[in-house]
């Protein structure tokens, strides 16, 4: 059975941004307190690693979030597979557009795993629309703002930007990415988003169980906000 997605409040939990924050503390430390603040979904980014330790670090993580959230490997399907091959319960993937094509992703995972994909313009949704009905299970849309932790992001959309996109992509959800975190909540929810892929908002935090909570109490009020004005209009 595929994993329930709650998508508001999802971590990158970037391995370069959590070991350059200054504290003494592991990416597990950090994925097994963000999930206790109540992120859904949390995304092993390790770019820089190697194979093996990429595969460490999500065995580490898996331990720790023992089933409580959604849990993906950013990029490398070989470690998500090599992960599976070893037991450890690991949810999925989400690739980028030069990573490995999506249908192949699916087909090498198969129709249980959860693939997310990275697309911000119009040649990717074109692409993405000739790909079967449930290849993808949602799109990482952005960047947002110009963000440090990936220097090769595309230029960003803003909030306009994204709503623009977002709207063309039917029912497929939206989760917003690149420089965001506080504050973002409502206008996110107004350009038509399904949640916040944070990474430093949350792994530079001091406390990134407080600071997961935060965001999750922030993403509920703006829907009830938007829901009482929804009403009395």
């Amino acid at each position: 059975m595929r994993a329930r997605l709650e998508l508001s409040t999802y971590l990158v939990a970037d391995v370069t941004t959590i070991t350059g924050a200054g504290f003494r503390r592991s990416v597990a430390d950090v994925v097994s307190a963000a999930v206790a603040g109540g992120a859904g979904v949390v995304q092993i980014r390790g770019k820089e690693l190697a194979a093996n330790e990429l595969l460490r670090i999500v065995e580490a993580c898996a331990e720790r979030i023992d089933g409580r959230a959604v849990l993906l490997v950013n990029d490398r399907v070989d470690v998500a597979l090599a992960a599976r091959a070893a037991g450890v319960p690991i949810d999925g993937v989400h690739v980028g557009q030069s990573d490995l094509p999506p249908h192949l992703v699916r087909a090498l995972l198969g129709p249980e795993a959860i693939v997310g994909l990275s697309a911000s313009r119009d040649d990717e949704l074109a692409a993405l629309r000739r790909l079967p009905e449930g290849t993808v299970d949602y799109l990482g849309v952005g960047a947002v703002r110009a963000t440090p932790t990936k220097k090769d992001h595309p230029a960003p959309l803003a909030w306009d930007g994204f709503a623009a996109f977002a709207a063309r992509t039917g029912d497929l959800p939206c989760v917003a990415i690149g420089g965001v975190g506080s504050g973002d909540a409502a206008d996110a929810q107004r350009a038509g988003a399904a949640g916040l892929a944070v990474v430093r908002a949350v792994c530079s935090a001091p406390d990134p169980q407080a600071a997961a909570e935060a965001l999750c109490a922030e993403w509920n009020a703006a829907q009830i906000i938007a829901q009482r004005t929804e009403a009395l209009a």
